[in-house]
């Protein structure tokens, strides 16, 4: 794994990394699940985000005591999103709301361990550099993680329900 110096951060982009679903299919807490080394799959994403981005944070549902107990040990932020399961919009929200002053933002999955630090600086790369909106692609296929600029704050801070920033990516694309 590649470290990004945190110099080379762009200045004001916030990391979000999304942690408060449910995971119902898997049947257990699947952001606890180890993965082959042992570390927890949702430690290995923000670990990988914070190498990126030292300035982020992490959502979480209310209930998540034990991932928030285990972060926090590692020394990351985490925000509650109260109204976490109405939807992942909720949990965008909250994480927006907690970064307002940012010049943009960098949304990732907790349950996407292998997103590498420099998936996640090259798009925060992108805000930085003016792209109003930014996410890798593959295969001609937008992936993850997802970025927005400013500009996106007021929509961002309104979203509800489980379409996540969905709508606004698909305004964008028109």
């Amino acid at each position: 794994m590649g470290v990004i110096a945190a110099s080379q951060a762009p200045a004001g982009i916030q990391g979000i990394l999304l942690a408060a679903g449910k995971g119902r299919r898997f049947g257990a807490d699947k952001l606890l699940h180890p993965l082959a080394d042992g570390t927890p799959m949702a430690l290995q994403s923000a670990r990988h985000m914070r190498a990126a981005l030292p300035r982020m944070l992490v959502v979480l549902r209310p209930d998540s005591r034990a991932l928030e107990e285990l972060l926090r040990r590692e020394g990351l932020p985490c925000v509650i999103a109260t109204s976490a399961e109405l939807g992942m919009g909720h949990s965008i929200a909250a994480g927006v709301a907690a970064s307002a002053d940012a010049a943009g933002w960098v949304m990732g999955l907790a349950d996407m361990p292998f997103v590498l630090p420099e998936t996640i600086a090259s798009v925060a790369a992108a805000l930085h550099d003016g792209a109003p909106l930014a996410a890798p692609q593959f295969q001609g296929q937008r992936g993850h993680p997802v970025g927005l600029g400013a500009g996106f704050r007021d929509a961002l801070l309104a979203l509800q329900g489980d379409a996540g920033a969905r709508a606004i990516l698909q305004n964008e694309a028109q």
